[in-house]
């Protein structure tokens, strides 16, 4: 081969390694139906156990949800929230109420009989996530799968998760980190329509505000007094739950956003978006729109969300249990 030749074929094979690289980190090497030939059978075992079970304890599907965007936030999504290693992310402050971890365990020990080293916890954790919400009434969204686990946990990395007491400079900064921008901030807190808080994460916004031993001004007066009278009278309650959108917490609907423009939004990371005008118009087209077509929008941010350094191809492994490396 003759120099030039030889100098544009090297190219050509260095710009197919970056367009692999780049690929991956967008979260490519993902696609829909991955196990087709592998494990054909795998998404039908995840969504038959689902339909099978998650109606004995319906709020499992919030706690899904939450802990797929705990483990995305963390080096991605790659099942290390899942890990038990020394000091891994599930001891880190944000993850000590995380729960359902046994459900996983269920699911991928069952995926595990029908083709073993095959499946991710990664993918079954994404697949549970969607399903569950899916069977108590809320979004479907496409998940394309093909992740591979991660094999290192640290409770130290958790600091990347947007706390309940967020203001929106941190939140917009740690959802920028991740690759997602103010609009998928906003659907995304949309997932606050179900679920329960504890009293725990909102004990300083009642009782000791910006340490002024005062409550946030910002909330409600009359929602704030219930909550201090009815919900939370102890500021030390570290175990009393809460609902994070009073009335409808098992519904998947638009009541959340209309109780952010009531200054009614749980947590301080809630009410932060109403605190800058685009997050603000977003909740407003979201609240003139239809559930259908908040659904629509959700869908492509948790798709999105989803997608978030995964790891594809050779990366990471198939771990044989959830909370173990091979």
């Amino acid at each position: 081969m003759k120099m030039g030749g030889q100098i544009g074929y090297l190219c050509m094979i260095i710009f197919g390694v970056l367009l692999i690289m780049s690929s991956s980190a967008e979260g490519g090497g993902l696609e829909m139906n991955f196990y087709a030939k592998s494990c054909p059978k795998a998404e039908k075992i995840v969504l038959d156990f689902v339909h099978d079970h998650i109606h004995n304890a319906p709020s499992l599907a919030a706690a899904f949800i939450r802990m797929h965007f705990h483990d995305c936030f963390v080096r991605g999504c790659d099942g290390s929230v899942l890990l038990n290693t020394t000091s891994p992310e599930k001891v880190g402050p944000p993850n000590l109420t995380l729960r359902g971890f046994d459900f996983i365990d269920r699911v991928k020990s069952l995926v595990e009989e029908e083709c073993p080293g095959v499946v991710s916890c990664a993918d079954i954790l994404t697949l549970v996530t969607r399903d569950s919400i899916v069977a108590t009434g809320g979004p479907f969204w496409n998940v394309p799968t093909g992740r591979r686990d991660g094999v290192i946990s640290r409770a130290s990395e958790t600091t990347a998760i947007p706390a309940p007491f967020a203001n929106f400079t941190t939140l917009q900064t740690l959802f920028a980190n991740q690759g997602l921008d103010l609009k998928d901030l906003v659907l995304l807190s949309g997932a606050h329509t179900i679920g329960v808080a504890h009293c725990s994460t909102i004990s300083d916004r009642l009782y000791n505000f910006s340490g002024t031993g005062q409550t946030d001004p910002s909330l409600d007066s009359e929602y704030a007094e219930n909550l201090k009278t009815k919900k939370c009278p102890n500021p030390k309650d570290n175990t009393t739950k809460i609902e994070m959108d009073p009335g409808s917490r098992n519904t998947f609907d638009l009541s959340y956003f209309s109780l952010l423009l009531k200054r009614r939004g749980l947590f301080e990371s809630d009410a932060a978006l109403t605190t800058n005008s685009v997050t603000f118009s977003f909740i407003n087209q979201i609240l003139s729109g239809s559930v259908h077509d908040f659904f629509a929008e959700f869908a492509k941010a948790m798709e999105k969300m989803g997608r978030i350094n995964v790891k594809t191809g050779s990366e990471g492994q198939i771990r044989k249990h959830c909370a173990l490396v091979n």
